[in-house]
């Protein structure tokens, strides 16, 4: 279980803490992403990426919602990194669309920024990483929380996304 909270001093600083943390994941985890533009969530998956070897370039896939990167796990076999951006998402019928319990119930990885626009829909086992800007620019609060929840019920209350987004 992982349960850290660190502050890095630099993007660099950031991508190396990522990785670290990239290299205790195993196939099939969910890590959500939480905090302001400019935080340094894509940094962040940038140094997961790095843990499992992705070779092509790493960014934020705002527009297309959802970018997949092929890394190698540590016995050396693929393994397919699944990079979500939910920033631009405005309806649960979105999310529906885009297949997303296949991916988290995959075995690959999965990064999802601005995760807390899933609400209820985010799985139970998982974690979750909370970015904040720390004292200077280039400074970050990072936590890493391990969640081990029951499963959550699957009435359609319960499965609605939930957030309020100023944005909108």
């Amino acid at each position: 279980m992982i349960d850290k909270i660190d502050t890095t001093q630099s993007e660099r600083e950031t991508i190396s803490l990522a990785r670290s943390f990239g290299q205790h994941l195993s196939r099939g985890d969910v890590v959500a992403l939480y905090g302001e533009l400019g935080s340094g969530k894509t940094r962040f998956v940038q140094g997961v990426c790095e843990a499992f070897g992705v070779r092509s370039h790493v960014s934020s896939p705002t527009f297309v919602i959802l970018n997949r990167y092929e890394g190698r796990d540590s016995n050396g076999e693929e393994l397919l990194v699944h990079h979500f951006d939910l920033y631009r998402v405005t309806s649960t019928d979105e999310i529906y669309d885009l297949g997303y319990e296949e991916f988290f119930s995959g075995e690959g990885i999965c990064l999802i920024e601005w995760a807390d626009y899933l609400g209820k829909l985010l799985p139970p086992q998982r974690y979750d990483v909370h970015l904040s800007h720390g004292e200077s620019i280039d400074c970050r609060r990072i936590e890493i929380h391990r969640v081990s929840k029951a499963a959550a019920t699957d009435s359609l209350a319960e499965r609605q996304v939930i957030h309020e987004d100023p944005r909108h």
